[in-house]
């Protein structure tokens, strides 16, 4: 959606201003490795929560994680000694403001990341576990996302730390559910082929709802997804409910833009407002607005026709708020009140892991119909393509069954066989599969 806005914006006038983001200092101030030598743990402390990007490079093997608007304090950081495939790490104060923390691999490794909130006398931390996870986004040295890049969801835990919000007649807090289903959707997605993760909170602590749009827009997020719990004072309220932002809303938050452009380092869309006079900024915030609610109105249907096979939903069509978190202009952006939590049958439910599996695997398919038919140019998803018969590829891993892949892409058994000339369930790893796209399942 971004790069959408890019181009538009370049045609518009001629040329793109690269701005650099401004936000609050973290520091790293120790570093330990803990675990066993086939799965070795990487403990970084840090005084506040820092957003963060992990991913790998090749020729030589290391795991990179650059540490955002974070500062090594060099004297405080001891580096620890090798462990298993960790043959070194090292730290560096970039010159962009971010910290850079390098593991020299001694062989390929996977690896993934999570934030821990305080916890007795220990603070802030992000942890990197290496050996035994899904493998981190690779980029080759050489030729960097030369298959296309992976599509960022960003997955919007809601609430957290002192603001708990609604509370069930049992006591469930919708903070603890919403970081449940988050923490699953994510697991979800990071399985789809060409798609990876973003939390914006991955553990029990506050942040405000401008900061959860930051985070997104930071890591480039191709969608913003919020999960929530529903309340209401009547009891016998029930069901999903699926929001995108209102005219209303967007009216709103563009005053916000254009009054602030000429103090922001923010872009929208990749291109910055602040040297624009009033008319072209104007024109380039609808631009990008109106195709990022678009396209949130059409994840949000996708989304809401999977939740409906879970049992009744609320309301029946996609819903328009002027929730702060959907206020990105640049970032297609939905919230999604899973159920409501003042319903104690629902509220059952949702302390249920069965059910917060149902919920977040009905919320990734919803996500994966979208960009299966509209997958965003320079993305590995819009590689795939073939070009003809409206169809993607799936390459065929350990593990898969006809009757799995046929349930991801949602599509019938049938037609699968059908579309691949195959008799029987039979298939092989390595082989290419054909899947059809119906932009209506």
């Amino acid at each position: 959606m971004q790069r959408k806005i890019s181009r538009l914006a370049l045609l518009a006038i001629g040329f793109l201003a690269s701005v650099t983001q401004a936000g609050p200092r973290s520091e790293l101030f120790g570093l330990q490795l803990s675990g066993d030598a086939a799965n070795p743990r990487l403990v970084m402390d840090l005084n506040t929560p820092a957003s963060h990007t992990l991913f790998a490079l090749e020729n030589p093997p290391r795991i990179v994680v650059d540490l955002h608007d974070t500062h090594v304090n060099v004297a405080a950081v001891r580096l620890p000694a090798a462990q298993g495939p960790i043959a070194r790490v090292r730290t560096a104060n970039r010159d962009n403001g971010d910290a850079r923390v390098v593991m020299d691999l001694s062989a390929p490794a996977r690896a993934r990341s999570f934030l821990v909130p305080p916890d007795g006398d220990a603070g802030h931390r992000l942890i990197v576990d290496i050996g035994s996870n899904k493998k981190s986004p690779t980029v080759s040295a050489a030729t960097p996302e030369a298959e296309g890049r992976d599509l960022v969801i960003a997955i919007d835990a809601g609430h957290g730390g002192k603001d708990p919000g609604a509370t069930g007649r049992s006591g469930t807090r919708e903070k603890d559910i919403a970081l449940e289903i988050a923490r699953r959707l994510a697991k979800k997605v990071d399985a789809e082929p060409g798609m990876r993760s973003y939390l914006t909170r991955d553990g029990d602590y506050f942040l405000t709802l401008r900061q959860r749009i930051q985070r997104a827009r930071k890591h480039r997020a191709d969608l913003f997804v919020s999960i929530h719990a529903d309340a209401f004072k009547n009891r016998r309220a029930r069901g999903s409910s699926v929001y995108v932002l209102s005219p209303r809303g967007a009216t709103d938050e563009a005053a916000r833009w254009l009054a602030e452009r000429e103090n922001s380092a923010d872009l929208v869309g990749g291109v910055s407002l602040d040297d624009k006079d009033a008319m072209l900024a104007s024109v380039l915030l609808d631009l990008s607005q109106s195709a990022a609610i678009d396209a949130s109105t059409q994840v949000a249907d996708q989304v809401l026709r999977r939740l409906s096979g879970l049992g009744p939903v609320h309301r029946k069509d996609v819903q328009k708020a002027g929730f702060v978190v959907l206020k990105s202009p640049d970032i297609p952006s939905i919230l999604i009140e899973t159920a409501f939590i003042s319903n104690p049958s629902e509220e059952k439910q949702l302390r249920n892991r069965k059910h917060q599996e149902r919920l977040a695997s009905a919320i990734a398919r919803g996500i994966r119909n979208y960009f299966t038919a509209n997958p965003p140019p320079g993305t590995l998803l819009a590689s795939r393509q073939t070009g003809s018969g409206g169809a993607v590829e799936h390459v065929i891993v350990r593990g898969d069954t006809l009757s799995d892949i046929a349930n991801r892409y949602s599509i019938t058994l049938r037609e699968l066989r059908r579309h691949n000339g195959l008799k029987g369930d039979r298939i092989r790893i390595g082989q290419v599969l054909r899947i059809p796209l119906y932009a209506g399942s």
